[in-house]
């Protein structure tokens, strides 16, 4: 133990891991279901792509993208108290790619067919949801 450490200071880093316990979990989830849905657009973009009517080239590189930053996002939630400053970029981050998602549809930034405009905006939903649920949580955290 150096001299600043002391053991009362290890309750109160124990009691604020417990407390980062939610932005865990959602940062853990939002890692989980960003880098599925990137692996998913990697290596079956072809199907997919027909699904959606997005061509397989943008969704292979998407799909790239979103691996990536799931396993950051990863990376992040893994942590006993995550880091304020990164916590905030995936928020905003998150925000961005909703915000992006709605307006690819809205302004016709993407052809797609019928299921690709009902899925982008669906998935923006989802990726807004776990930024609420994370912004949330960072702000219990008296953060």
């Amino acid at each position: 133990m150096t001299t600043s450490q002391s053991p009362a200071r290890a309750v109160p880093a124990q009691g604020r891991a417990e407390a980062a316990r939610p932005l865990r979990l959602f940062l853990g989830l939002d890692a989980v279901v960003t880098g599925a849905n990137g692996l998913i657009y990697l290596f079956a973009a072809g199907p997919v792509g027909d699904l959606l009517g997005i061509d397989t080239g943008f969704l292979r590189g998407i799909g790239a993208f979103l691996t990536l930053y799931g396993t950051l996002v990863a990376v992040l939630a893994s942590r006993p108290v995550p880091s304020t400053a990164a916590t905030k970029a995936v928020i905003e981050a998150n925000l961005l790619w909703a915000a992006a998602s709605v307006a690819a549809v809205v302004f016709g930034w993407l052809e797609t067919d019928t299921a690709g405009t009902v899925w982008t905006p669906l998935q923006a939903a989802v990726v807004a949801a776990f930024a609420a649920l994370q912004m949330n949580a960072l702000r219990r955290l008296g953060n």
